[in-house]
């Protein structure tokens, strides 16, 4: 396998920047409302962007200066003025008139009317928020940190959210948090690319913290050493408890249920075939999300392998 290996100090920056980008993504986006001192309204996303904490709650993001010139955003400015800003979320069917915000127009061009969205009064901050956006964080700003005075250099603008907002649709039903596919949210890749966060392109991976799983390390050598398996197939499998683990008897009791039965019939005096039928069936329940289901079909190849 073959690197391309790059020494940022060899490149300027012009030339870096499309790699970094490209590669460290998909970014969520800050689409970030400010308000200078003479009452002057910006409104531009930002993909230099995430949370680092929620007690205190803490989003933070960088205004980079320019690649081209080593200029400053508006966005920087204001807040330097007026430390306040509303941070959104923007969804898929606001995404063409988020891109248009960014425009570089002149210091004082109000982005809400060049890009067509609706300005709503904030609670505790001065810059307004916009209405179209599925989520709203009002922030104070704390501090701002400048990684450099170089272009490219980065202006970290480390923000306390006081109030949030989020349009009640994507909130679950429960009360307890955000539903992934009403959000719809988008996030950016590099050049002109960007992807959503919604339909196909979601998956779920249970959290490891929810359980002690037993490891890669422990599942049977041939399950480890499947050439069929994935490592992601083996991370899903190794995040169960010992104690989960099918026993044998619900091993047995499995052989007879009709797609296991079906599969084993299919190659009746050919055991290699069988094992290898097994594992592609535990492979295709696993990928399911039925991890007990597929740790019983696994068993059973490995039953095949050893008889």
């Amino acid at each position: 396998m073959s690197f391309r290996t790059i020494d940022p100090a060899q490149l300027t920056p012009a030339e870096l920047h499309p790699f970094m980008v490209g590669a460290i993504a998909p970014r969520p986006v800050a689409f970030a409302s400010t308000i200078a001192a003479d009452g002057s309204v910006n409104l531009s996303p930002y993909s230099f962007f995430n949370c680092f904490g929620s007690n205190p709650p803490i989003l933070v993001f960088s205004p980079a200066n320019r690649v081209r010139d080593n200029s400053q955003k508006h966005t920087l400015q204001n807040v330097r003025e007026v430390p306040e800003v509303v941070i959104h979320i923007c969804d898929y069917a606001m995404v063409e008139q988020m891109s248009l915000s960014s425009t570089e127009y002149g210091k004082g061009v109000n982005e809400f009317v060049k890009a067509g969205f609706t300005e709503l009064p904030s609670q505790k901050v001065r810059p307004p928020r916009v209405a179209e956006a599925p989520a709203a964080f009002e922030c104070v700003v704390e501090q701002v940190i400048e990684l450099g005075q170089n272009n490219g250099a980065g202006n970290l603008i480390i923000c306390r959210v006081v109030m949030a907002h989020f349009r009640e649709d994507i909130v679950l039903p429960s009360g307890s948090g955000i539903n992934p596919f009403k959000l719809d949210a988008i996030a950016r890749l590099g050049g002109d690319w960007y992807c959503r966060a919604s339909g196909s392109s979601l998956f779920e991976v249970p959290k490891p913290n929810r359980n002690l799983g037993i490891g890669i390390d422990q599942l049977p050598e041939f399950i480890r050493n499947s050439e069929v398996l994935t490592g992601n197939n083996l991370g899903r499998l190794a995040n169960i408890e010992v104690q989960s683990i099918p026993t044998s008897d619900e091993v047995a009791a499995f052989r007879h249920e009709p797609l296991v039965s079906y599969t084993l019939s299919q190659h009746p005096t050919d055991s290699a075939r069988q094992r290898h039928e097994l594992v592609l069936l535990g492979q295709k329940l696993l990928e399911e999300g039925r991890l007990l289901d597929a740790w019983k079909t696994l068993l059973l190849a490995g039953l095949v392998v050893s008889g």
